[in-house]
């Protein structure tokens, strides 16, 4: 994902979006055919930039471009893209930023020969990685976090591809799910949080992972299971390696996943997300109801909500509204007083559904609120009596620093206004969400509970420390985990005042943390001179049991 470099005014403002989507494949003779299949079943992750890397065995040839999968990949190209492992990545981006250069799988050149990585998530300490990696002498070609795990993995000179991949993502912490293709292996990664989903499957001989299970529905592949928090799979000739983490996990999956990213028929972590997401309309109509002669979901994401609050209710569900699927992300967007004509492009009511009726309009969420606004007004144009809206999700209030790409905490609505202003700001009779005990009760969880889902757009406690740009592209510490500040967390904080302050003063900051030797963080900023020391201090220190690492699971606990 690339570092944000101003909001994005969509024509779709209220919803979140996916950064991403990944497919990989090892050991089919028609790789490539097989994951551009795989990216379309993921097509809904990412819509403005698409790409695919094909080993034969020998070499890596790459394809990417900017568009849908449709307008970068011809029958043509993927013939000329032989060979019996791929991996392939479907992107979102924010303004200024979708460029070709950010477009992934990104590749490189290294002392093992052509690697190339695709990434669905977010870092969020590695603005200050790539300063240092710069003040090292890295040059970057793209403004993407995921090179940033690129070049740790080019530097790391230890004895294998995957102990070079386990020690560059011993530096970072986040939310991903990585894909890295050599000549002759995949390896395969999820962040020790879980909050990226990824997913292992088998077709034939062949094992696959991909972002979603609903891609392996689509290719005809087997879904195995779930890739584990902090778990690393590795495919070559011999089979598949997994390699568990070395120390127990604390789940934190992300609950947008459920609500609203994932498509419908996939199962991310045992749950069902229709199952779960009709389930959250049952709860949403038993502690939220709402006087009403017909209940309509907003298409296409809270359907599933709709129907499960209608099934509870007894009021009958109704399709009030359409969705025109062929109008593209990427058409001319109307000029601002022309902006409900482009809302109206991809939503219109029913007439002779809505009118005279009083319409339980469902949505998944509410981010901005204009989007919200244009659909209620729609609904009344169309002849609705009354429009009570109920969200099947609780007040979106902070920003996602994981992978998602939302406003700056300033334009959410649920962020400035109460719930009776918001309702007010949508022209709606009646406004009701979620609460966060309402949503967790959907999987079967109780209030009492520890949630093994990070719910931080909502509560404001994310499971990571957090870093917003400060000045020039520094980055400071804005946020801490529900836990407090660990040893190792202040060691962290030392780590990203060295990369914009100068190895000399880290050096000393560091030295005062108690778990700075043991994490090998004092070695990353040694004050050396010599650039091949501080390579070999940072990049080769010891990994053994026990060690707190700079994004490891041991911080958190």
């Amino acid at each position: 994902m690339p570092f944000r470099e101003q909001e994005e005014l969509a024509l779709w403002p209220d919803k979140p979006r996916e950064e991403c989507g990944v497919f990989g494949i090892f050991g089919h003779p028609r790789a490539a055919e097989v994951t551009y299949y795989g990216l379309l079943a993921l097509q809904h992750r990412g819509q403005e930039a698409a790409g695919m890397t094909v080993s034969d065995g020998y070499h890596l040839r790459s394809h990417k471009g900017l568009g849908l999968l449709a307008d970068v990949f011809s029958g043509e190209q993927l013939a000329d893209m032989p060979g019996t492992a791929a991996i392939g990545h479907v992107r979102y981006s924010t303004a200024g930023a979708n460029t070709l250069a950010n477009a992934q799988p990104l590749s490189a050149s290294t002392y093992r020969g052509p690697l190339a990585l695709a990434h669905n998530g977010n870092l969020v300490n590695a603005q200050a990685l790539r300063t240092w990696l710069e003040r090292q002498g890295s040059l970057f070609q793209s403004t993407s976090d995921t090179e940033v795990v690129l070049h740790l993995v080019a530097r790391a000179g230890r004895e294998s591809l995957v102990e070079d991949v386990q020690n560059a993502l011993s530096f970072v912490k986040g939310g991903y799910a990585f894909l890295f293709l050599s000549e002759s292996q995949l390896v395969a990664a999820r962040d020790p949080l879980g909050l990226r989903p990824l997913a292992l499957g088998r077709l034939g001989d062949a094992w696959v992972v991909a972002s979603e299970s609903c891609a392996f529905e689509t290719v005809g592949a087997e879904m195995v299971r779930d890739v584990a928090p902090g778990e690393v799979l590795v495919v070559d000739a011999s089979g598949l390696h997994e390699l568990s983490p070395a120390l127990p996990t604390q789940r934190a999956q992300c609950t947008f996943e459920h609500i609203y990213f994932a498509r419908p028929d996939s199962d991310i972590d045992g749950w069902n997300v229709h199952a779960v997401r009709k389930q959250l309309g049952r709860v949403l109509a038993e502690h939220h109801p709402a006087p009403g002669d017909i209940v309509v979901g907003v298409p296409d994401s809270s359907i599933s909500a709709a129907v499960g609050f209608s099934e509870a209710s007894g009021i009958p569900y109704e399709m009030g509204l359409v969705k025109n699927k062929y109008i593209a992300r990427t058409f001319i967007q109307p000029a601002q007083e022309l902006r409900d004509i482009g809302v109206r492009l991809k939503l219109s009511a029913v007439r002779s559904v809505v009118e005279g009726k009083r319409v339980v309009l469902i949505d998944d969420s509410i981010v901005r609120g204009t989007t919200s606004r244009r659909i209620v007004r729609m609904l009344r144009e169309a002849g609705a009596r009354a429009v009570h809206v109920r969200i099947a999700s609780p007040p979106y209030r902070h920003p996602c620093h994981y992978g998602i790409d939302t406003s700056a905490r300033g334009q959410l609505i649920a962020a400035r206004l109460s719930v009776a202003e918001t309702c007010r700001e949508i022209e709606a009779d009646s406004l009701e969400y979620l609460t966060v005990d309402e949503l967790m009760s959907a999987f079967g969880l109780q209030a009492e509970q520890r949630y093994p889902f990070c719910n931080a757009c909502f509560t404001g406690q994310y499971p990571t420390e957090v870093y917003e740009p400060a000045e020039g592209r520094e980055q400071k510490h804005v946020g801490s985990v529900t836990t407090g500040a660990s040893r190792a967390g202040r060691a962290e904080t030392a780590l990203v005042r060295a990369a914009v302050r100068g190895k000399e003063t880290a050096a000393a900051e560091l030295a005062a943390q108690p778990s700075a030797q043991s994490s090998g963080l004092a070695a990353v900023f040694s004050a050396s001179e010599d650039p091949a020391e501080d390579q070999a201090a940072a990049l080769q220190r010891p990994d053994t049991a026990g060690t707190v690492r700079v994004a490891g699971v041991e911080k958190r606990r």
